[in-house]
């Protein structure tokens, strides 16, 4: 059975288990990315649809920029309203691992999604909603390896972020060739530039690996069209967008990999309800991703994409 509908079984059943007796609960979410992020809007629009399906109060809550010092005194401010359940993203375990246990300690059940799942269960939360990252890029790079691959680039736009540094590392691991990391901003404009200065400067580089479709895939596929490249570099890029699929789909990019963010922000606030209001809560951890979505896949999903959904 599939990923995808195994996550859609649970996240059945946990609807269904609402009758109109539920009580409202009082959720907070705080995530360390921007829900004008076209990925966090995705995670976002999960846990809105989470709170309309169990009739929580939910804030969803991210500094302004990727700051670890903001993050941990938004966490510390949402534990000093006592909510009946607190959802984090872990990308920092150092800077934010005294605030989460702080929650713990106070009695407040924790979830974590997207980043942290090697650190979630000792900082005390419940269980981890996402994928392993270093797996998946190390799928990846054995994909791409496997298309012909031997030197690549790994276009990193939260140097720092440990999920994103994973998943360099699973890539270069998984590839096998040479592998540098390109360090960079979340500029659309300046990834682009960059990883055309990159193929422009190393001709052998014949691999592209993007840690973000809208913010660093579609650059990567502008940067290589603008050489000529297209065919001869391939492209391939964590998560969706509409467009990184549309390259996909007419063989401008090798493939997504789809960690079905939607799930982690609508999973979590669905368990800390049922939890809150009937003590019930997984065994375990759920693993949202990662799937490739090939050319023959990505037609079926670019639809859901453009409306926030995958």
């Amino acid at each position: 059975m599939k990923l995808s509908k195994i996550l859609g079984g649970v996240a059945t059943a946990a609807v269904m288990a609402y009758g109109t007796s539920a009580m409202a609960s009082d959720i907070i979410v705080v995530a360390h990315g921007q829900a004008n992020d076209p990925f966090w809007s995705v995670v976002k629009n999960g846990v809105d649809m989470a709170a309309k399906h169990t009739g929580a109060h939910v804030e969803f809550r991210s500094p302004e920029t990727f700051d670890m010092v903001a993050m941990g005194q938004m966490i510390d401010a949402a534990v000093n309203q006592e909510p009946d359940g607190l959802v984090v993203s872990i990308p920092d375990a150092d800077a934010l691992g005294p605030s989460i246990k702080r929650a713990v300690e106070a009695g407040i059940p924790v979830i974590s999604m997207n980043a942290g799942s090697d650190v979630s269960k000792e900082l005390g939360a419940l269980l981890h909603v996402g994928q392993d990252e270093f797996t998946a890029g190390e799928i990846a790079g054995a994909k791409l390896a496997e298309m012909g691959g031997k030197k690549g680039i790994c276009v990193n736009q939260e140097v720092g972020n440990v999920s994103l540094d994973q998943r360099c590392e699973g890539f270069a691991k998984g590839f096998g060739g040479s592998v540098s990391v390109l360090p960079t901003s979340n500029d659309p404009s300046e990834i682009e530039a960059k990883v055309r200065a990159a193929l422009e400067s190393d001709p052998d580089v014949d691999t592209v690996m993007a840690l973000g479709a809208s913010t660093a895939g579609e650059p990567s596929v502008a940067a290589v069209k603008a050489l000529g490249r297209t065919g001869d570099v391939k492209v391939a890029s964590f998560d969706l967008s509409a467009s990184f699929l549309e390259s996909v789909k007419a063989g401008d990019a090798a493939f997504a990999i789809d960690q079905q963010q939607f799930l982690q922000g609508y999973l979590p606030v669905v368990f800390l309800a049922l939890n809150a209001d009937y003590g019930l809560m997984p065994g375990g951890n759920v693993p949202s991703g990662p799937n490739l979505i090939t050319a023959d896949k990505a037609g079926q999903v670019v639809e859901l994409s453009a409306k926030g959904i995958r």
